[in-house]
């Protein structure tokens, strides 16, 4: 199954995609209904409110909390400073690895090929949890939509980083697991796989579709980058 040819780069999601950060984020969630009063969340609901931003995600738990009622913007507001405090005391406490993530980093970058992480994840908490998970290294570029405008669904970070990379979007593969991350690479022209492991189950429907659903990441290179496993310096393959 050849679908991706002449990558010179691969970018990935961060929640979700590389990091299982719903445990900690749920802690620090529950943490901030406790301390508004609010009623407490189920863990396993956390992931299904993750995504577009922590105001999003801080605007999510409320709602559910309320019992379906937006919160108000006062409320809203002291809430999403509150979990921001709360969050990045406890950045990778519970959280871990999804299955492959450190192989599949090791052996992209001993290969030569340039790796990014582009996520809606503020670099205020982005930098220290790659950090703490010891991921950052790996990566040439840590893009986080640190402006609204930049957030995904828009294609803004990915452009970004071929820009600064120096390639075309097509020679760029995207790795991620939500809606927004597939229309994102489909509007920036660049390829896109999605884990079929992360905090959404919308991808195979509708449009865009992404090029390839896997259940671990370890299949990107089995399935689709194994034809440029032969040099060490997958970045200047042609």
């Amino acid at each position: 199954m050849r679908l991706i040819d002449r990558i010179r780069a691969v970018a990935f999601d961060l929640d979700g995609t590389l990091i299982d950060t719903a445990p900690d984020l749920g802690d620090a969630a529950n943490m901030m209904l406790v301390m508004l009063g609010g009623r407490l969340l189920p863990e396993q609901r956390i992931p299904y409110l993750v995504g577009a931003g922590i105001d999003r995600f801080v605007a999510n738990v409320l709602t559910e909390s309320l019992g379906g009622i937006a919160p108000e913007p006062k409320l809203q507001a002291s809430a999403a400073a509150l979990f921001r405090n709360l969050y990045r005391q406890r950045l990778f406490e519970r959280s871990h690895l999804f299955s492959g993530v450190l192989e599949l980093l090791e052996t992209l970058a001993d290969a030569g090929m340039p790796l990014s992480c582009i996520t809606n994840k503020e670099s205020t908490f982005a930098l220290p949890l790659l950090e703490a998970a010891g991921l950052r290294s790996f990566f040439k570029l840590t893009l986080c939509a640190d402006r609204a405008e930049d957030r995904k669904p828009s294609p803004n970070l990915l452009l970004a980083a071929c820009a600064r990379l120096d390639i075309e979007p097509k020679h760029m593969l995207y790795v991620g697991d939500s809606r927004s991350d597939v229309i994102a690479a489909r509007s920036a022209g660049c390829r896109f796989v999605a884990v079929d492991y992360g905090y959404h189950h919308d991808l195979p429907l509708g449009d865009p579709r992404p090029d390839g659903i896997i259940g671990d990441l370890a299949e990107i290179i089995s399935l689709y980058l194994r034809p440029l496993m032969g040099s060490r310096a997958l970045g200047a393959t042609s």
